[in-house]
């Protein structure tokens, strides 16, 4: 059959209908068990409604925003004058005048891609509806007087959360694309859609695991993360893995990555031709790369001191013995060059010298402005979340993947459910993605530690403020030559905030910042030729002075980083796996980084 533009629109088998919905009902009632199941047998922590302790936050604004009325009539009145116009606009749409849209999405907003959503004066109204009464919203809560930074971000993130949750393109009714599809395809897309959503709960094992990616299309160590190499040492936190030589000579000092155990040191490898391990190895570095473990119940008492302990420290050890060199240049990223920089403080205090230089990406040490991910961290917050970790010894994947998904929504949730679930289609293979849902556990020690003492307390700017080892940890004894980078729109480690390292050590620092965000602005082989990146040879007090002096260079910054990186260095002939005193264990990239938490 078809309608009168000749699109095919597919007729609904009722037999075929009848026998899906049997199946799902099957499967529904089956996963209703099992849920009830654990709840009965699963501890309930303090049993608190309010976890988040997000009605509280809630109640505080609604309270101080109640105690200004005027303000209050004046947005209404400014809602309903807005939505007049809105009014006023679609009725001369629809008598065929042309109207100037009162409300327009951002041009980087994918949910209103659709030309139905400009082209049809119904959905046009919809959407533009929906971003006045979005527009109302942020408005009322922002700058409600009285409130307290932390309260007012916590009102602002879960009304964006909201706010993104309630817009037309998240339903069946309200997206002309899902409706399009519901009638091309007989109802199918909803039909597969509710099969998707049963998958996505199984997977689970009754929380909600969005697919994002194909699972079945990448495989570590086959087609992601392949740079050739050897684990060469191993502790119970993570395998050392150093990779194969390209080049018949190489940099003297062995280069040591530390990336974040938050995640998997793979965003480094995902591609031959995006890998940054792959292009150092190509630039003439011995790359060792630290492959952090994925950790249960067993490993609950590790602290921060024991990943410092047992990662970059006995890295360093094992890499004097694998090349005889006693001095590394080490890459931290994110987590990974908070770790590294306190182990340069560490150093410092016992004398010791064997971190020639200290690369940071986007590393956090200053934590008074966090970002958004200060969202999560109240005393109500952690107080939950370390019951909740007291339980199994560790913080879930799931719940650390859920947290870092809620800060871009629309992205990383709301796409996905649109297209899972109400089109029915599958997610588009993409590396990036798989990494992202390759989550990883949190001892509870180490994790409680690192959220405590340095996103709620702040201590790690303060000399003396946290003890790794025995060791009083102060920034400002820190030597070792720096090379800051850090990425202009990232919001997990906003780069403003970073800057503060650059007057807390007591070496050289060169800070560089570079577009894009917290993985795009780092993983930018030149040959892509994208975005560009700043430098200053100053560094200021202010972040924004230092940027209003900065010069712009066109493409990746990781030219202009080997440049410094390898400054002077002797070049050696170049060193294999198993060249010195480590023997290979197994094949890069190793079996920590293949033990899945979901």
């Amino acid at each position: 059959m078809a309608d009168d533009k000749g699109t095919e629109i597919k007729m609904i088998d009722p037999a075929e209908l009848s026998q899906a919905m049997a199946g799902i009902a099957e499967r529904s009632q089956r996963l209703v068990a099992d849920f009830l199941q654990r709840q009965t047998a699963e501890p309930k922590g303090n049993g608190t409604l309010d976890p988040l302790n997000i009605g509280n936050a809630f109640l505080e604004m609604t309270t101080r925003m109640m105690s200004d009325p005027a303000r209050l009539v004046e947005a209404n009145l400014s809602l309903w004058n807005d939505y007049m116009a809105l009014w006023q606009s679609t009725a001369r749409r629809l008598m065929g005048e042309t109207s100037e849209p009162i409300a327009t999405p951002d041009a980087a907003d994918r949910r209103f891609k659709d030309e139905m959503w400009q082209d049809n004066e119904v959905f046009d109204f919809i959407k533009q509806s929906y971003l006045l009464s979005a527009r109302y919203l942020h408005g009322l809560v922002d700058g409600v007087e009285g409130m307290d930074g932390h309260t007012a971000q916590k009102v602002d993130f879960y009304t964006r959360q909201f706010v993104d949750a309630m817009a037309p393109s998240n339903f069946v009714l309200t997206n002309p694309e899902v409706l399009r599809a519901t009638v091309e395809t007989g109802g199918e897309n909803l039909v597969k859609g509710l099969n998707n959503l049963l998958d996505d709960l199984e997977r689970g094992k009754g929380k909600l695991s969005i697919k994002m990616t194909d699972y079945d299309a990448f495989k570590v160590g086959e087609n992601i993360a392949v740079t050739p190499g050897k684990v060469v040492f191993q502790n119970d936190l993570m395998q050392l893995v150093q990779y194969d030589p390209t080049t018949e000579t190489a940099a003297e000092r062995p280069l040591l990555v530390v990336p974040p155990w938050i995640n998997k040191f793979y965003i480094l490898d995902l591609r031959p031709k995006n890998s940054f391990i792959k292009w150092a190895v190509d630039q003439g570095h011995t790359v060792f790369v630290i492959s952090w473990v994925n950790p249960d119940e067993r490993l609950a008492a590790k602290g921060f001191a024991d990943y410092m302990l047992e990662g970059p420290l006995a890295a360093i050890d094992a890499i004097e013995k694998a090349t005889g060199q006693k001095q590394v240049n080490a890459v931290g990223y994110c987590l990974g060059g908070t770790l590294t920089v306190c182990t340069l403080a560490y150093l410092a205090a016992k004398g010791k010298d064997s971190i020639a230089s200290a690369t940071l990406f986007t590393t956090m040490t200053d934590f008074a402005e966090p970002g958004e991910l200060g969202v999560f961290i109240d005393e109500e917050q952690l107080t939950s979340l370390e019951e909740k970790m007291s339980e199994h010894g560790y913080l879930d994947g799931r719940d650390m993947a859920m947290t870092f998904n809620m800060l871009r929504a629309n992205d990383l949730i709301w796409s996905f459910v649109v297209n899972n679930y109400l089109l029915g289609k599958d997610p588009f293979p993409f590396d990036l993605l798989y990494w992202n849902s390759d989550s990883t556990r949190m001892p509870a020690a180490m994790h409680s530690f690192y959220l405590r003492k340095m996103y709620q307390q702040n201590k790690l700017v303060e000399p003396g403020g946290i003890t790794l080892d025995g060791v009083a940890i102060d920034l400002s004894t820190i030597k070792t030559p720096i090379y800051m980078l850090s990425t202009r729109e990232d919001h997990i480690a906003p780069w403003k905030s970073t800057y503060s390292l650059t007057q807390r050590t007591g070496g050289t620092v060169k800070f560089v910042l570079a577009a894009s965000g917290h993985i795009a602005g780092v993983v930018n082989p030149p040959a892509a030729n994208k975005y560009c990146y700043w430098t200053n040879t100053k560094k200021p007090k202010s972040p924004d002075t230092w940027l209003a002096g900065a010069k712009q260079e066109e493409g990746s910054w990781w030219p202009d980083w080997h440049a410094w990186a390898t400054k002077g260095v002797k070049q050696v002939p170049a060193r294999k796996p198993g060249d010195g005193k480590l023997k290979p264990i197994e094949p890069a990239p190793g079996a920590y980084v293949k033990a899945r938490a979901v």
